[in-house]
């Protein structure tokens, strides 16, 4: 939902008083980098999404590189070999953790997305880190209040990194959030991820990042207003969109149940 969750210290109190365990999503690292750190929280597991945060492309075309950070009581648990450094500097490979949880197949991910991600953290520092994270934050909240009139925005207060809309006013004109994001194609934007979460209805979840600037955004913006003022007066172009793309409308549900995984000559 894009929000910060406020009582996040009283609720890992609880959790942990119970014996549970706290796990971190690290889609939401992109909002708080320089600002508050998972393991002050109180969160013993933690994934980070080094595409979403640190650049990365999706996988890179090979394993994907989702690192794992655990706190101190997990640490005995993570895999081995464990990477270590002695006392002159020189690393090493330690598979002496009696409580490991043993060798993991393709353990340590897509080494080429590490090697970007570090580039990336280097390259900006601690102090252009935190400003990744202010510029995300800022450019969700800037097309949230644009837009804000025009959709039903279902949490008022401020968001983090993204925000999610309901198309649900559109709706009950006849036009789904499939049909508005279809539109978008027609403006050569990408359309968002779209009915997700579940507990939005027609929810389209908007997040612009930290590299698009107030062009962009601008543009993005006046597409959905169009779009919307489309809805009120000509819905049935919306609800045939793209216009310009050249497939339109994609039996979805055929693709689904009878995949075409090959090629086959004619």
């Amino acid at each position: 939902l894009g929000l910060f969750e406020e009582e996040i210290l009283e609720i890992q109190q609880v959790v942990h008083d119970a014996g549970g365990l706290l796990y971190y999503d690290g889609a939401n690292l992109n909002a708080i980098l320089g600002t508050v750190r998972p393991g002050d929280m109180g969160f013993d597991v933690v994934h980070i999404n080094l595409h979403k945060t640190f650049s990365t492309p999706h996988g890179g075309g090979g394993p994907g590189a989702g690192p794992v950070a655990v706190g101190p009581a997990l640490v005995p648990f993570l895999p081995i070999p464990a990477i270590e450094v002695d006392e002159q500097g020189r690393y090493f490979l330690d598979a002496d953790r009696p409580r490991s949880i043993g060798r993991v197949k393709a353990f340590f991910g897509n080494f080429g997305m590490f090697v970007r991600a570090y580039a990336f953290i280097l390259a900006h520092g601690a102090e252009g880190l935190t400003q990744v994270s202010r510029d995300a934050v800022l450019n969700a909240n800037y097309i949230k209040a644009r837009v804000q009139d025009a959709f039903e925005v279902p949490f008022k207060q401020p968001c983090m990194h993204e925000f999610v809309l309901s198309g649900s006013r559109q709706k009950a004109r006849g036009v789904g959030t499939l049909s508005m994001a279809k539109r978008l194609i027609d403006f050569g934007i990408h359309p968002p991820t779209m009915y997700f979460p579940l507990v939005v209805p027609e929810a389209m979840m908007i997040e612009p990042t930290e590299t698009e600037g107030k062009e962009t955004l601008d543009r993005f913006v006046e597409a959905l207003l169009q779009i919307a003022k489309e809805v009120e007066e000509k819905p049935d172009y919306v609800n045939h969109a793209p216009h310009t793309a050249p497939i339109g409308r994609v039996d979805e549900v055929t693709a689904a149940r009878k995949p075409i995984l090959r090629w086959k000559p004619d």
